[in-house]
């Protein structure tokens, strides 16, 4: 893939030139510069500008999706879980701790981080994630091959184990699939659109049981690709039609008439969504049929 180190959050909008599962990237804005600093004061600097907010979503939707996937496991204990694209631990950080998005944007913004250096403020990190970690907290692997962000995720303790893999360029080494392999549930919030069956498939192969896997998808893009891919290891993907959940506003009126033309190409409807300056994902949830029959798909996304 051209975007080698871009993985972690492409659907924030990153080029790809000559990547076709890029699907338009080139016309947003790129955000390249955020996704592998040493730390994550640019990233939450630069994001909040444009109100990024995918990971405030998805931390009430992960959080019943893991206990419902707990519920429904041979054995009942937290799920461990692999968040794909996962950056700098955001999803780690909102799944595992009594925090909210709000809280690491004041966090990472206050004067306080700014005048920190990374080794200092991955010291104040560990101490901040210690104090506000959940007795349910879930064991958490991060994938993603943004080395800087797998290594200070790692640092502050947001991550269990962590891989700097290219699933779509190479199969996973031997260490990713046994770290990989207990794993219950598969989260992701940034990169889908860069992402096909290949990323999914070794994984669901050496996994122990079935795997859900619930991502949050640009609607300007299609997610059919990789459903298709995951139905031979005995998941359906179903699809949330209500909620959508805003992603970031956007940076131009350019971006703009880019994701109503694509939404619209994509059968969807754009108006009080795309139409009123954000981009918008929805939900889609993988998994074996038996488990969307019993658990419904509303039952998880209303909060």
């Amino acid at each position: 893939m051209t975007h080698a180190r871009r993985h972690g959050r492409g659907d924030l909008g990153s080029a790809a030139p000559g990547d076709t599962a890029a699907w338009g990237q080139a016309e947003m804005t790129s955000f390249d510069e955020v996704y592998d600093q040493p730390d994550p004061r640019h990233f939450f600097r630069l994001l909040g500008r444009w109100d990024y907010r995918t990971p405030h979503h998805a931390q009430g939707v992960f959080r019943r999706v893991a206990a419902a996937r707990t519920r429904t496991a041979r054995a009942a204990a937290p799920v461990t879980v692999l968040d794909i694209c996962c950056s700098y631990g955001i999803n780690a950080a909102l799944l595992n701790h009594s925090l909210t998005l709000e809280d690491l944007y004041a966090h990472y913004t206050s004067p306080q981080a700014a005048a920190l250096t990374t080794a200092e403020l991955i010291e104040w990190d560990r101490a901040y994630y210690a104090a506000r970690r959940r007795p349910d907290a879930h064991r958490v692997i991060g994938l993603d091959i943004a080395a800087n962000a797998i290594s200070y995720a790692l640092a502050v303790g947001l991550l269990d184990e962590g891989f700097t893999e290219n699933l779509e360029a190479a199969p996973p080494t031997p260490a990713l699939l046994r770290a990989a392999r207990p794993a219950l549930l598969v989260t992701v919030t940034g990169g889908a659109s860069f992402l096909s069956p290949r990323t999914f498939q070794p994984l669901l192969a050496a996994a122990h049981e079935p795997v859900w896997i619930a991502a949050f998808v640009l609607r300007t893009g299609s997610y059919r690709h990789i459903a298709d891919g995951l139905t031979p290891y005995g998941l359906i993907t179903e699809k949330a039609g209500a909620p959508t959940y805003p992603q970031r506003r956007f940076t131009s009126v350019h971006e703009q008439r880019y994701a109503i033309t694509a939404v619209t190409a994509a059968g969807e409807d754009p108006r009080a969504k795309e139409t009123d300056g954000y981009f918008h994902t929805a939900l889609h949830l993988s998994r074996p049929a038996k488990d969307a029959t019993a658990l419904p798909l509303t039952t998880l996304t209303s909060g």
